[in-house]
């Protein structure tokens, strides 16, 4: 059995359950009912999708637990993960192959909110720069949500604590960039140079950029990084 195997199954496997469909569903809702109603895009006279980027974080951090909470926990509570383990595949190719189904499968995700980019351009000329670059910082960061919430999986045979664990995770790398936090922990006397040292572990921090069109190699290391990381802390704590 080889990684690619696994992939088609997990992948597939989405669509065979209400999971997908419930997920897309939601994520669509709350991405266009965010920037419709809340960032009132109509109003804002900024023919751009700034705003939907700007939301996606947040979108994330409950959408994608529920993703990768069952990667390995229903292995787990179910009993195949022994099974899986016997079949000729690795490891490392296991945790590779259902973290890729599910990043393809939020790709998808992605993919399915074209009707904003779509109203942009009719409403206005909005430099497509930025739009590919935020979906591309996008995707990178879904991965890394990903990531954390498979490596939160494989701690825990019970899907909640599973799902917990990721939401408080990725919550925090959330927070840490947030400039009222940064503001926050200023005026309570941290040095500047700590606050901006604390701040470059969050996910915002290297997003921002994405959205304003920039493309920086220590952005795409981070997140990169970040997801390598978690995936071979995953295998370690698999192999235990």
């Amino acid at each position: 059995m080889h990684w690619s195997a696994l992939f088609k199954r997990e992948f597939f496997g989405y669509f065979r359950s209400p999971v997908a469909y419930v997920f897309v569903t939601v994520f669509l809702i709350s991405v266009v009912g965010l920037t419709w109603f809340v960032g009132r895009i109509f109003e804002s006279n900024d023919a751009s999708l700034r705003l939907m980027f700007t939301f996606l974080p947040w979108v994330y951090l409950f959408l994608i637990p529920a993703v990768g909470m069952r990667l390995w926990s229903e292995e787990k509570r179910s009993g195949t993960l022994e099974l899986l383990i016997t079949m000729p595949i690795t490891l490392p190719e296991a945790v590779i192959g259902k973290f890729l189904a599910g990043w393809a499968f939020i790709a998808l995700a992605l993919l399915l909110t074209f009707m904003l980019p779509l109203t942009v351009f009719y409403l206005g000329q909005p430099d497509i720069g930025p739009i590919i670059t935020g979906y591309f910082g996008a995707l990178l960061m879904g991965g890394s949500y990903l990531a954390i919430c498979s490596l939160a999986s494989s701690l825990s045979k019970n899907q909640v604590i599973s799902f917990v664990i990721s939401v408080v995770t990725c919550l925090v790398l959330v927070l840490l960039g947030w400039s009222v936090l940064n503001n926050m922990l200023i005026s309570l006397g941290f040095p500047a140079f700590l606050v901006d040292a604390i701040a470059n572990f969050s996910f915002i921090t290297h997003y921002e950029a994405f959205l304003a069109g920039v493309i920086q190699a220590s952005d795409i290391i981070f997140f990169v990084g970040l997801t390598a990381v978690c995936l071979g802390l995953n295998v370690i704590v698999l192999q235990r």
